[in-house]
């Protein structure tokens, strides 16, 4: 049974950092590639770092430079260490693996992040 667990959110004040976890069984976590999205209330959810299973990374616009995906092919973990959090940060934050060759895509129930003062 594949699982994707995700953990770290949490309430933060307006500058302040959170580091998500997604912990993953099930799959051979070095074949994949995972990705952090987001969704907001009221609005679609979208991508906000993604990495390769050869460890190349890719932001959205809006979060470079303030956050770093990073995974750990031994624990089967995919972080998202995020700096510098703004209100428009706030949202659910999802986990995805993904396998193209193989057609698989998993998501993770979501951890809340809130950013306010």
């Amino acid at each position: 049974q594949v699982q994707l667990v995700e953990s770290g959110g949490g309430l933060v004040q307006p500058g302040g950092s959170l580091r998500l976890s997604c912990a993953t069984s099930g799959i051979l976590f070095s074949a994949y590639a995972m990705g952090w999205y987001r969704q907001a209330p009221g609005k679609q959810r979208e991508s906000v770092a993604s990495i390769s299973a050869g460890g190349i990374t890719n932001y959205a616009d809006s979060v470079k430079d303030r956050f770093t995906i990073s995974r750990d092919n031994i624990k089967d973990t995919v972080y998202l260490q995020m700096n510098s959090l703004k209100p428009e940060d706030t949202a659910v934050y999802y986990c995805n693996a993904e396998r193209r060759l193989t057609q698989r895509n998993y998501w993770g129930r979501g951890t809340q992040v809130t950013v306010s003062s």
